[in-house]
């Protein structure tokens, strides 16, 4: 097994399609097949299926191509320190669910150190790859919120996954709108209340499952929804669109959050934030302030 053929797996993974991921590496296609061929007699267990569009990973490859992309980012890095003939940053990664506390917490970290001396990356994306990030090291820390519909499937997703949930702390639900909405003036809402209404929801790509909402209540029976993939369009399209999203009351300074506001939810289910981490690591520096930031949270 090479480095090489690791790197194929995972692009062939990516693509989709053998046609895709050679064009991409500069490779055959017969060349690159054999060395997948090669490498799945080696290991005694098939990466890929083949179908009439492409490739399809099998539950053994997946398996497989999170402990190779682990493998090939830590060489890539052996690569970038003793052999680019550049000096190494340190680095440090996040991936985080779409909250704004996660965001405040990066810029209060970022701060604190050199940009010239340091590398910084911020994800904010879907439920499962937050998760897939921490798995495979892309990142070193991933914050997620977790409901009470939800939180035992996640604790035994994060047990399989060899990662840990750290708790931070819990809030009640409530539901944010457009300051001068309709319904902005009321003390407390119901859902009923609001079914006239488009519910914002994030769109978790191919984890459809209810458990991978990072909304509460993902589970109602909701007469309107509007699918986003972004913080900022979700907020746009709520005061466009008279509509609301369902969270836990912690605007901060989040982009036009001086436009909204959060009412108290009559359907009550809290949310638990925290963050995780592969099991058995040992944070980096900026890792640990970044944790710090989070847990001063109120």
């Amino acid at each position: 097994m090479t480095i090489l053929q690791l790197k194929y797996v995972i692009a062939i993974d990516e693509e989709c399609s053998m046609r895709k991921a050679a064009d991409r590496l500069y490779v055959s296609q017969p060349g690159l097949s054999s060395a997948v061929r090669d490498l799945e007699s080696e290991l005694g267990i098939q990466i890929f299926e083949r179908v009439h569009n492409g490739v399809v990973t099998t539950a053994a490859g997946a398996s497989f191509i999170a402990y190779a992309r682990s493998a090939v980012e830590q060489f890539e890095k052996v690569e970038n320190k003793y052999l680019s003939g550049k000096g190494h940053k340190p680095t440090f990664s996040v991936s985080m669910q779409h909250y704004t506390i996660a965001v405040n917490a990066f810029i209060e970290t970022v701060r604190e150190y050199d940009l010239e001396e340091y590398q910084f990356s911020i994800r904010e994306t879907q439920t499962g790859e937050v998760i897939e990030d921490i798995k495979t090291l892309k990142s070193e820390v991933g914050v997620i919120a977790l409901s009470d519909f939800n939180k035992s499937t996640f604790k035994k997703v994060f047990a399989d996954a060899s990662l840990e949930f750290h708790e931070l702390f819990t809030r009640n639900t409530y539901v944010y709108l457009r300051k001068d909405h309709p319904l902005a003036d009321r003390d407390e809402l119901s859902l009923e209340d609001l079914q006239d209404y488009p519910c914002m929801v994030f769109d978790q790509g191919d984890n459809t499952s209810f458990y991978y909402r990072e909304e509460a209540l993902a589970t109602y029976d909701y007469k309107k929804v509007i699918s986003t993939n972004e913080r900022a369009t979700s907020v746009e399209l709520m005061l466009g669109l008279d509509g609301y999203a369902v969270g836990a009351a912690m605007l901060g300074d989040s982009l036009n959050s001086a436009d909204l506001k959060a009412v108290k939810l009559k359907e009550e289910e809290t949310l638990t934030f925290g963050y995780i981490t592969r099991k058995g690591t040992t944070l980096s520096e900026m890792a640990q302030t970044f944790v710090e930031k989070l847990e001063s949270v109120k």
